[in-house]
């Protein structure tokens, strides 16, 4: 009888030691799988921060850059009834405004005025767009004697090609609207361009590129 009990008693042992063997197998093995399932989450959470910031920093960035492009093609209206295909253009200068009879606006207007006997002489014509209807530009072009035509974009259509009309924001509200730019055209290619443009001083620093 006591051979018989310390048999049952060795079995018993070996019975628990196997369970205490395969509790610690499982443990291990849903460690190693938490483990794998929290790098995964941080993997994710990192790759969406990367996704989130290039989405921030592309808001941030411009128009599209236009240097040593084929000037877009498309007819638009013209103040005197006339329509226009900036691309049959050779030697010109287009430049995009947010709005009619605004005071910057409206200055920039007069510089290219004062100087545009200067850009004739070396054979370049100017342009001056915005998104207001004919009928305000041809009012605006009589009230100050501008000697050069206003294209008329009321869709956006010209202002969307060349990349100008972008996220704006004023005292904290977003909007959209007209960048201030202008571009150089030659031999039907965009020649040189400025963005975000301060008018004062503007006219003079296009005027002296003409030549370079």
């Amino acid at each position: 009888m006591a051979k018989k009990k310390a048999v049952k008693k060795k079995t018993t042992k070996k019975k628990a030691s196997k369970k205490a063997t395969k509790k610690k197998a499982a443990k291990k093995t849903s460690l190693k799988t938490t483990k794998k399932t929290s790098k995964k989450k941080v993997t994710k959470k990192a790759a969406g921060k990367k996704k989130s910031s290039k989405k921030v920093s592309s808001k941030k960035t411009g128009g599209a850059q236009m240097e040593g492009k084929k000037v877009p093609s498309g007819k638009f209206p013209v103040t005197g009834g006339s329509s226009l295909n900036l691309a049959d253009l050779k030697k010109a200068v287009v430049y995009f405004y947010p709005k009619d009879n605004t005071s910057g606006c409206t200055l920039e207007g007069q510089d290219f005025t004062a100087q545009y006997k200067k850009f004739k002489s070396k054979g370049f014509e100017i342009y001056g767009v915005s998104p207001d209807s004919l009928k305000s530009h041809d009012k605006f072009k009589e009230k100050y004697k501008f000697p050069f035509e206003l294209i008329s974009d009321e869709d956006k259509k010209l202002c969307e090609k060349f990349g100008v009309w972008v996220e704006k924001s004023m005292y904290g509200r977003k909007y959209m609207g007209v960048e201030r730019s202008t571009f150089l055209i030659k031999g039907g290619k965009i020649a040189k361009e400025w963005r975000k443009v301060k008018v004062k001083g503007h006219v003079a620093e296009v005027l002296e590129s003409l030549d370079n």
